[in-house]
Order: C-alpha cells, then structure tokens, then sequence
C-alpha cells in the first residue's frame, strides 16, 4: 500500500465528509446499479444502447 494512502486516511479520519456528500455518494452508487440491474433483467430499451461502429 502507497503511503500516500495513510496520509489520505488521517485526513479523512480528522476531517470526516459532511452526512450530505456521503448521502450524494451513496445514491449516485444506487443509481448506477438499479442502471446495471434493469440491463441485467433486459429491460433497458435498446434505444439507449451504444453501438460499436466498425472500423
């Protein structure tokens, strides 16, 4: 492990984020996997689905 990550954890451990940024985090994090979950069952409409172009 970088020692630059000890830092980085003391820092957080002293300066902890606001209940409002780890609010925003944890929803952008629920969001990404109802996404990854309905493309999973199928359900995402092929209108928003990337196409690879060929070379």
């Amino acid at each position: 492990m970088n020692p630059i990550w000890f830092v980085r954890m003391t820092r957080w451990a002293r300066n902890p984020p606001s209940p409002g940024r780890i609010a925003l985090v944890f929803g952008i994090i629920a969001v990404l996997l109802m996404i990854w979950g309905i493309e999973k069952m199928g359900w995402w409409p092929d209108w928003a689905t990337a196409t690879r172009a060929r070379p």
